[in-house]
C-alpha cells in the first residue's frame, strides 16, 4: 500500500529535495510541483529517476490549446509518470495536451499519463459559487470535468477524496484517481477544505494518495511515513 502514496517535494531547491528524498527511502512516489520546478528546473527529475523513483511532475499547465500541447510535449520527453493539466481549459486544449503527450513518448517507452484537475482542493463550495460564478455544486462540477478529461482521451483526473467514490462509480475502475488534501486523524487539515483520512480515500476508490506535510513537515518524517503505511496495511 505504501507505493500507492505520493509524496510532495515542497520545498525551495534541489539539495532539500534530495535531502528529503534520501532521508525517505521507501517512498518510491515523488511529486514535483510548481514551486521546486521553477526553482530547480527540469535538473532534479533524472536525480529522482537514477534512485529509481516515479515522478509525478505537477504543473498544472492550463493556457490555450497550442500552448497546452507545447508544453506536454516537452513535459512527455521527460519520462515522468503522470502530468498534470486543468480540465478547466476545456475540450480543444485537451486533446490537444494528450495528442501531445503521445506524440512525444519515444518508441517503446511507458507514455506518461496526463491527468485533469477537476478542482483546487483547497476551493470550497462557497469559494466556487461566490468567488468564481460556477452554477453547479461543488460535486457536480468535479463530475463534469471528470468526464470531461475522459472524453477526450485522458486516462485520469485529480479530485478531492470527497469526490472521488462518485468519479470512481461514474468514470469506471480503469480511470485514474489521484487525490489531494488526505490527511490523517493525527494531522494538521492545513489548506485543505475536502479532505479524508488515507484508508478512507483508498477505500473510496483512490489509486494514488498525494500527502505532504503530515508526513514532510513531521518531526520524524520516516516515523509518519511509517504510521501511515501501517494504517493502510490493514486494507490489504
Amino acid at each position: 500500500m505504501k507505493n500507492r502514496i505520493i509524496v510532495p517535494l515542497d520545498v525551495p531547491d534541489q539539495a532539500r529535495a534530495m535531502a528529503l528524498v534520501d532521508r525517505l527511502p521507501e517512498v518510491s512516489f515523488w511529486k514535483v510541483g510548481l514551486e521546486l520546478f521553477v526553482s530547480s528546473g527540469p535538473a532534479i527529475l533524472p536525480l529522482l529517476k537514477e534512485r529509481g523513483k516515479r515522478i509525478f511532475l505537477d504543473l498544472k499547465f492550463h493556457d490555450i490549446p497550442n500552448t497546452m500541447a507545447g508544453a506536454c510535449r516537452s513535459a512527455a520527453r521527460y519520462g515522468v509518470d503522470l502530468i498534470t493539466v486543468h480540465a478547466a481549459a476545456g475540450k480543444v486544449a485537451l486533446r490537444a495536451a494528450q495528442a501531445a503527450v503521445l506524440e512525444a513518448t519515444p518508441a517503446g517507452a511507458p507514455v506518461p499519463n496526463l491527468i485533469a484537475v477537476t478542482l483546487l482542493t483547497s476551493l470550497s463550495s462557497r469559494a466556487l459559487a461566490f468567488d468564481l460564478k460556477v452554477p453547479l455544486e461543488l460535486p457536480e462540477y468535479a463530475l463534469q470535468m471528470a468526464l470531461l478529461a475522459q472524453e477526450c482521451g485522458l486516462p485520469g483526473a485529480v479530485c478531492s477524496p470527497e469526490e472521488v467514490a462518485q468519479l470512481r462509480q461514474t468514470c469506471g475502475a480503469d480511470f485514474l484517481l489521484v487525490c489531494p488534501g488526505v490527511r490523517p486523524t493525527w494531522a494538521e487539515q492545513g489548506d485543505q477544505t475536502r479532505s479524508l483520512t488515507p484508508a478512507a480515500a483508498l477505500q473510496a476508490g483512490a489509486s494514488y494518495l498525494v500527502i505532504g506535510r503530515p508526513i514532510t513537515a513531521a518531526p520524524d518524517p520516516v516515523a509518519a511515513f511509517n504510521r501511515i503505511g501501517e494504517e493502510l496495511a490493514t486494507l490489504a
